[in-house]
């Protein structure tokens, strides 16, 4: 999971990001209805607890001070480093949702980020407009059928859902990433957590000023997935219901 709407919704879930207690209970009597999420009373009280207790008191310090001792070029570099890592598991996905072209651009990505880019640090295959495929095994099971199954809201990781989650132990067992030990798994985590709540810093306004930042924040996460899925151009339906987010925001 990592870090949406798109890239900052996703993010702030997969960092376990957080905002406020703002919701009314009306409104969250009527979200409660929603059969996207039947343990909604359960994801509320994780939610609050990452945003509340994780984020308010360990990521975003812990992010703040990263950004101040650590040089904005250095942090890309690392960035791209553990980002590189994934594109393995794009280019297999990709060939498993019959992409050829978009299998064929993340092997390229990966052999020459790996190589010229000095295994990653550059992201040498944007400049020649290789860009990330972004492919994941989530992806893959939607587009053979596979429904999401009841949203979750995971302890210090964000938001998903059944099919999410088993999609990323799936992507996580894909080379090299399924070869890295425990350490460089937990180094990569928390790069990817600390890249993602920086990428959160200028839409933090946006996520407090919402009259409830978990359905908010639930919605973005499920128009995420779909703009994914199709590839940037979800069916109509989709695109109509953006305007369902309106209605957390003031």
């Amino acid at each position: 999971m990592k870090p949406v709407l798109v890239s900052c919704l996703v993010l702030l879930m997969a960092t376990g990001c957080a905002s406020k207690k703002a919701v009314d209970e009306q409104q969250a009597q009527t979200n409660y209805q929603d059969p996207r999420d039947p343990l909604e009373s359960v994801n509320r009280d994780i939610w609050d607890f990452n945003y509340d207790v994780l984020d308010a008191y360990v990521l975003r310090p812990v992010t703040v001070g990263y950004m101040t001792v650590v040089p904005k070029p250095a942090r890309t570099g690392v960035a791209n480093m553990v980002n590189n890592l994934s594109e393995p598991a794009s280019f297999v996905n990709g060939l498993l949702q019959a992409k050829p072209k978009s299998a064929a651009i993340s092997l390229g990505r990966f052999v020459l980020n790996s190589s010229l880019g000095l295994f990653g640090l550059f992201d040498v295959a944007s400049r020649i407009d290789l860009n990330a495929q972004d492919e994941d095994f989530n992806q893959t099971l939607a587009v053979w059928g596979v429904g999401d199954g009841p949203y979750l809201m995971i302890p210090a990781m964000g938001p998903t859902t059944t099919r999410g989650l088993v999609a990323g132990v799936v992507d996580g067992l894909y080379f090299p990433l399924g070869m890295l030990n425990s350490n460089l798994t937990i180094t990569r985590f928390t790069v990817s957590a600390l890249d993602g709540r920086e990428q959160m810093m200028s839409m933090e306004q946006l996520l407090n000023d919402s009259v409830d930042p978990y359905a908010f924040i639930k919605e973005a996460y499920f128009q995420r997935v779909e703009f994914k899925v199709y590839d940037g151009n979800p069916p109509k339906k989709a695109e109509e219901d953006e305007s369902y987010l309106d209605e957390y925001l003031p």
